[in-house]
């Protein structure tokens, strides 16, 4: 792990070998790594992973374990437009290639639905997986092992 920049920390990974057959020389890999409280927006180039941007939800703040609520109550429905809209902003000026989401159901599915038709277009593969309690020093090894069972 070392500095990339000015607060930003990065990973070595081996990068995802279902997403390299993409032409990556200009544009990076996003990997969306969310629960129903918690987010982080992680970028991949070359074989480097850095995390680009963190989310909490409100509804979460305080919780020692993030919890999946009710499913009658769609709380968490707000949570995944709000990153759906962030993706959705930064896929329509170009800055990914590709994204992958990992997520536990049914936060997954709340995600899929949300998506804007630019990141779904993007969208590579996703992942039922929660990793939002990783370290930034073990999550690069945690999201290439997920990511190497990702087929298209």
């Amino acid at each position: 792990m070392h500095s990339c920049g000015v607060g930003v920390l990065c990973v070595a990974m081996q990068p995802c070998a279902a997403l390299q057959t993409m032409d990556m020389t200009t544009k990076p890999e996003w990997i969306l790594i969310a629960n129903t409280t918690r987010a982080r927006v992680l970028q991949q180039q070359s074989s480097m992973i850095e995390v680009l941007e963190s989310f909490v939800h409100p509804a979460g703040r305080g919780h020692a374990t993030p919890r999946l609520p009710d499913p009658r109550e769609k709380a968490y429905t707000r949570f995944a437009q709000e990153l759906a809209q962030y993706l959705e902003a930064e896929a329509r000026q170009d800055h990914f290639a590709s994204l992958v989401i990992l997520a536990p159901p049914p936060f997954l599915d709340e995600l899929r639905a949300a998506l804007g038709k630019f990141t779904a277009r993007l969208l590579v593969g996703t992942v039922e997986r929660d990793l939002t309690s990783w370290g930034v020093a073990e999550l690069g090894r945690q999201v290439s092992r997920e990511l190497a069972a990702v087929t298209h």
